[in-house]
């Protein structure tokens, strides 16, 4: 049989399920297989339009499938349904074609059932559901790379309103806010990026919008989280959100965003819907990831903080925070990227990090104990003297 005939399971997941830590790539045990107000309004951002749309049936029988549906069709994409879960002509005659061919695909499907069961998400919240797995982004140093089981088709759930009911009898559970100080008053929360870029495919399903709504309307102490690199954030001004919703922007300096960050939003723009929303009310947070000691980072780095500080000035009763993590790879990863990015400029030198082994065993090469030192230390005290409003959750 030639590759491109294989056929996609397209309701497995995408990712292995084991519960990995966010923007890290650390501790992956997986098989790897073939691959408004006081500021202007922000540019649009670009917007993803997949090449091909592909929806099954029991994602058609879901009320929110076929919202999505309508959804396309206002938007003049044609969705091409599906007899059974098998999707046919992603794999290529190389790695890269089926990479190629996997980036432009968008399935609508049905959560698995093994998604439905919710996993802790340390460091960054109580809980890690899924609404969508995959993404349209082309990062060099993509965090799902260790992590991914096929070719990487993005798929969006279908079955939403059955996810967020399911996620009640998880409120007052878990421990990763309970036990920071520096978390207080946040209650129990919720990660929805795990695997997937919201804004990214927000304008092609609406999903967490929805989702805001939910946390909005829920009589308990709960906060929905989210990280972006992109901008499009006009359905979320003005939207009903009680404070509830965490919205954080996935940030780098020059060097990493504009060449190792294709098809994302530009930073500047970024900011400027993190200032939008936090204008809005909306708690918002900084992302910044991976950080890299790349020649001149300290002045590479300062140019991003001074930006951050200049989009958040004056922003009354500011809610800000940071997650500070820095680039890390497994073997695993390393061979994936190299496989889609061939002439990637991303430093993955064994020789130049400490070998570490995650939470499940896996190898992963960090940046030596002096240099993460040296880092850290620079980051707080940077932050702390540039934006001192700003309460740092953790560093990785």
């Amino acid at each position: 049989m030639r590759p491109n005939a294989e056929g996609v399971d397209v309701d497995e997941p995408l990712a292995v399920d084991v519960p990995p830590a966010p923007h890290d790539a650390s501790g992956e045990r997986v098989p790897i297989r073939q691959l408004a107000g006081l500021a202007p309004v922000a540019r649009p951002a670009r917007r993803w339009t997949p090449r091909r749309v592909v929806a099954t049936p029991a994602a058609l029988d879901q009320p929110h499938g076929r919202r999505i549906v309508e959804r396309l069709a206002t938007l003049g994409i044609e969705v091409e349904r599906l007899r059974s879960n098998r999707l046919t002509g992603v794999r290529g005659d190389t790695e890269r074609e089926t990479y190629a061919r996997a980036k432009s695909t968008l399935a609508i499907v049905v959560s698995p059932p093994s998604r439905r069961k919710l996993q802790p998400i340390a460091p960054s919240a109580d809980w890690r559901f899924d609404l969508a797995e995959g993404c349209p982004a082309h990062c060099q140093y993509c965090y799902l790379a260790g992590s991914l089981s096929g070719p990487p088709v993005t798929r969006v759930y279908a079955d939403l309103d059955d996810i967020l009911a399911g996620l009640a009898g998880y409120a007052g559970q878990g421990t990763v806010t309970s036990r920071n100080p520096r978390r207080a008053g946040e209650g129990t929360t919720f990660e929805a990026s795990c695997y997937t870029d919201p804004l990214a495919l927000e304008h092609l399903t609406g999903s967490w919008r929805r989702a805001v709504e939910h946390f909005a309307g829920w009589d308990a102490p709960v906060q929905l989280r989210w990280t972006t690199k992109y901008a499009d954030v006009d359905s979320f001004v003005g939207l009903p959100h009680a404070g509830h919703t965490r919205v954080r922007f996935s940030l780098n300096c020059r060097p990493v965003s504009e060449r190792m960050e294709g098809g994302t939003a530009r930073v500047p723009d970024r900011l400027a819907a993190l200032r939008r929303l936090a204008l809005d009310g909306y708690p918002v947070g900084l992302t910044i990831a991976p950080i890299m000691p790349l020649p001149d980072w300290r002045a590479h780095y300062g140019e991003l903080l001074g930006a951050v500080a200049a989009a958040v000035d004056g922003v009354p009763d500011l809610d800000l925070t940071a997650e500070l993590i820095t680039h890390r790879f497994t073997p695993g990863s390393k061979e994936v990227l190299l496989g889609w990015y061939p002439r990637t400029k991303l430093e993955m030198d064994e020789t130049l990090r400490s070998r570490r082994h995650g939470r499940f065993g896996a190898v992963k090469y960090v940046y030596p104990r002096d240099t993460m030192t040296e880092l850290r230390n620079w980051f707080e005290r940077e932050l702390a003297d540039r934006l001192p409003a700003c309460r740092i959750l953790y560093w990785t």
